[in-house]
C-alpha cells in the first residue's frame, strides 16, 4: 500500500481554508480535508513574537501526492511562508486508509 500521510497547515481565515480545501480535493491531491474550527497561533517570526488567529487544515494523503499538495498550497496561500508539514500515518482502520490511496490514486495535476 501507498504511505499514507497527515499533511497539516493553517490559513488566516475560513474562505482562503475552503479555497485551498476545494482545490486539493478537486485535483484529487487529497482525499479528504477537515477544516478545523479557527485556533490561536503563537510564534517567532523576524525575531518577534507574533500572535495571529488562523484556520487549521488537515490533509489526508498519500506520500506520493505530496509535492502536488505543496503546490498547491504554495500557490493559493497567502503567508510569505505557509506552514505545510507532511507526519508519516503508521497505521489505521485498513479500509479508510486503502479509500485514501483510492481516492488520490489518479490525481489530476
Amino acid at each position: 500500500m501507498d504511505e499514507i500521510i497527515l499533511v497539516l497547515t493553517n490559513l488566516p481565515d475560513r474562505e482562503s481554508a475552503l479555497r485551498v480545501a476545494n482545490a486539493l480535493i478537486e485535483s484529487r491531491a487529497a482525499a479528504c480535508v477537515n477544516i478545523l474550527a479557527e485556533c490561536t497561533s503563537v510564534y517567532c517570526w523576524r525575531g518577534k513574537t507574533e500572535t495571529a488567529s488562523e484556520v487549521p487544515l488537515l490533509i489526508k494523503a498519500t506520500y506520493n501526492t505530496y509535492r502536488d499538495i505543496e503546490k498547491i498550497i504554495h500557490a493559493l496561500h497567502p503567508y510569505e511562508l505557509p506552514e505545510i508539514m507532511a507526519v508519516s500515518v503508521r497505521d489505521g482502520c485498513p479500509d479508510y486508509l486503502n479509500w485514501i490511496v483510492q481516492a488520490t490514486s489518479v490525481a489530476k495535476l
